[in-house]
């Protein structure tokens, strides 16, 4: 028997930036709900479109690019289309070419988290695949979102 505590849902004074998603018709599976599946999708949206919209991530010339190395997620409450969410975003920790990015799927208004998770991303140089150092615009971008 496992003295792990079970996860419980954050709220959203928890996050430090909140992107507003959609879900689709194809994101239901066989049981009606989301699948598991489209979180990490959600997750990896939120995240990206901050960066974007920030100046951080240029997804087609930037010399440096992030890959995912690890993720997870806990569910809490089930999701299903036609539902408005918002992702929660915040940054746990960075390192010199690193960033654990936690991410909370809020059904639109509620104050609780639906799902929870995170994943980490190594940021390498686009033509070596090799570490690199977090650029200026990215730290930036990322200290907004560091608890």
């Amino acid at each position: 028997m496992s003295t792990t505590p079970r996860p419980q849902p954050d709220g959203r004074e928890a996050y430090r930036h909140f992107t507003p998603l959609a879900t689709r018709w194809m994101d239901n599976d066989a049981y009606g709900h989301l699948n598991n599946v489209v979180y990490f999708s959600l997750f990896d949206t939120a995240v990206n479109r901050y960066l974007i919209e920030a100046g951080a991530l240029d997804i087609h010339r930037g010399e440096v690019i992030g890959l995912v190395v690890e993720t997870h997620c806990n569910y809490f409450a089930s999701i299903e289309f036609p539902q408005r969410v918002e992702a929660g975003i915040r940054v746990a920790h960075m390192g010199s070419s690193s960033v654990r990015y936690e991410i909370g799927i809020f059904v639109a208004g509620e104050p609780l988290v639906a799902a929870r998770g995170h994943f980490i991303h190594v940021y390498v140089d686009r033509a070596t695949r090799r570490p690199a150092t977090l650029p200026p615009a990215l730290l930036k971008a990322l200290k907004e979102l560091t608890v």
